[in-house]
């Protein structure tokens, strides 16, 4: 089965039925190759809290802003604290965390609209990435989900939220982004026991006295649980971990490494 996520060009990749299904929706995450950046941050590093310098990063950010088409002042950004908490992103919002993580709408790891010229965006070096959208009402959205937040329900807390604005879940399609693998990302008994009644049988596997979690599966059992029909759900293959030419990874390169940015958005 073809990967939901294809490249664009070496800094990109999209989600490409999507974008065949709306020519004016841009949705995609970066990757690590095409940018400017001196290792350990090489070269396409979009994280400005990761000790990076921010001649450089700010330079990637314009760099991907011509790439998607999305000025930096149409940018949005939470501020991503592993919670659930959502915004409802306006056109007053356009610009927060675009050149500085000061201004980044604060508590949130999620993020959603329905208006055009807004480029809804979340950093990403193994959590997953989850992207939503309903061709028919213009919402979409874009969550940040590492296991803390997968745990906590983010991927149904966004389908909570945007069927409140009018969303019917039969017709919304969610798509779930490169992260780390379940063939390496192992996990101790204390994450385990914090996963959702009756999933962990599902989503973790035991090989000798180790544990390994499936968090795209993870994420994707909970989607289906909030009322997404499987068939509205696309989930890559792509591991941030594994496949270092293309991804940084927090736990591969122990922390000192730079961030993809995942984006969704409507052109003007």
């Amino acid at each position: 089965m073809k990967d939901p996520f294809q490249h664009n060009d070496c800094s990109t990749l999209i989600l490409q039925d999507w974008l065949r299904r709306d020519a004016s929706l841009t949705a995609g995450i970066t990757m690590r190759k095409g940018g400017v950046g001196k290792p350990p941050f090489e070269t396409m590093n979009l994280g400005l809290h990761v000790n990076d310098e921010e001649d450089t990063v700010l330079a990637n950010r314009r760099k991907l802003a011509d790439i998607t088409g999305f000025p930096l002042d149409s940018w949005v950004a939470g501020e991503q604290i592993h919670g659930t908490d959502i915004a409802i992103v306006t056109s007053s919002d356009k610009g927060k965390g675009a050149i500085t993580t000061a201004d980044s709408l604060e508590g949130c790891d999620g993020l959603i609209t329905n208006q055009p010229g807004i480029l809804c965006t979340a950093f990403f070096a193994d959590c997953v990435p989850l992207y939503f959208f309903d061709p028919l009402t213009g919402w979409l959205g874009i969550a940040h989900a590492g296991w803390r937040g997968t745990v906590k329900g983010m991927a149904a807390e966004m389908v909570k939220k945007l069927r409140d604005q009018g969303v019917a879940l039969n017709r919304l399609l969610a798509a779930i982004g490169p992260s780390i693998g379940a063939e390496v990302y192992e996990v101790d008994n204390y994450v385990i026991e914090q996963i959702p009644a009756g999933l962990a049988d599902r989503v973790v596997t035991w090989k000798e006295n180790s544990s390994f979690l499936d968090l795209k599966k993870l994420n994707q059992e909970i989607l289906q649980q909030a009322g997404i029909p499987s068939e509205n759900i696309s989930r890559t293959s792509l591991c941030t971990f594994s496949e270092e030419d293309k991804f940084f990874s927090h736990r591969r390169d122990k922390g000192t490494t730079g961030r993809m940015l995942g984006f969704i958005g409507y052109q003007t």
